[in-house]
């Protein structure tokens, strides 16, 4: 993955608007961005798609010259999906989904967080409703945790590795509407979170940080990882990480609190 510089620029189409990565941009050719680029056809019709699995409606991974992106247009679920479908209230630019998934990647990544970098988001409006994408960097290679359970290859010590990952997004205020296991990617130095789609930037505090942690709890059990025998599973997996979370909390709080005395 190529980090994005975090310079966006805004490019206004006959129906809405892009916010783009200019390298990312200049990297694909061009210094705007092509609305055709969060076209699926454009890019199957080229030999330069495969599909990648998750989300709503699936993603799309596209070869871009040396990069790699991940096209998604976002679906909404539940019963509102039988009326809306990929539709979603106009409240303003700044507050669709694609934008606003955007520039929240983008202040994540700035601080040092393992996110895939973003590269475009844009909306189509008409009337009181609008469409939105969001296209990122692929992280490569990288493994879900869903992938790894399936693999049967969690450990404790795995199981730690993530949980000490979460800890720096949860001590840096990193809100995760839906973090589940198809949401954590782990790579041989980082874990890393996808997927921000409503989430936020909050203060730091334990109940909506435990509220996280026990919806990927849920997501595990789902999956199979308990086994049908749940004490082994938090014994061997769930412990661990909820130990190594504590311990890395810790330890920001530790630092924060020594920089603020020698402030």
């Amino acid at each position: 993955m190529i980090p994005a510089t975090g310079e966006a620029k805004v490019q206004q189409t006959a129906d809405g608007a892009i916010v783009f990565d200019v390298a990312a941009a200049a990297r694909a050719g061009s210094e705007r961005f092509d609305p055709a680029w969060f076209d699926p056809a454009h890019w199957r019709a080229r030999g330069l798609a495969t599909e990648h699995g998750g989300g709503r409606g699936g993603v799309l991974r596209v070869r871009v010259g040396d990069d790699e992106w991940l096209l998604r247009h976002y679906h909404r679920g539940g019963m509102v999906a039988r009326v809306l479908g990929d539709r979603y209230l106009w409240n303003g630019a700044e507050r669709t989904r694609g934008f606003s998934e955007f520039h929240l990647l983008a202040d994540l990544a700035r601080r040092g967080l393992a996110v895939p970098d973003p590269v475009a988001a844009r909306y189509r409006r008409s009337g009181v409703h609008y469409r939105a994408d969001l296209i990122t960097h692929y992280i490569a290679p990288a493994q879900t945790l869903a992938e790894l359970l399936r693999a049967g290859a969690i450990d404790a010590s795995t199981a730690a590795r993530i949980g000490a990952g979460i800890a720096e997004f949860h001590a840096a205020g990193a809100y995760h509407a839906d973090l589940n296991a198809h949401n954590v990617l782990l790579d041989s130095r980082r874990v890393w979170l996808v997927d921000f789609d409503r989430g936020a930037l909050r203060a730091p505090s334990r109940p909506w940080q435990l509220a996280n942690l026990a919806r990927l709890r849920r997501s595990l059990l789902k999956l199979g990882a308990a086994r049908d025998n749940e004490q082994a599973f938090d014994r061997e997996c769930w412990q661990p990480l909820m130990a190594a979370w504590e311990r890395a909390l810790g330890r920001v709080g530790v630092q924060a609190s020594a920089g603020r005395s020698g402030s």
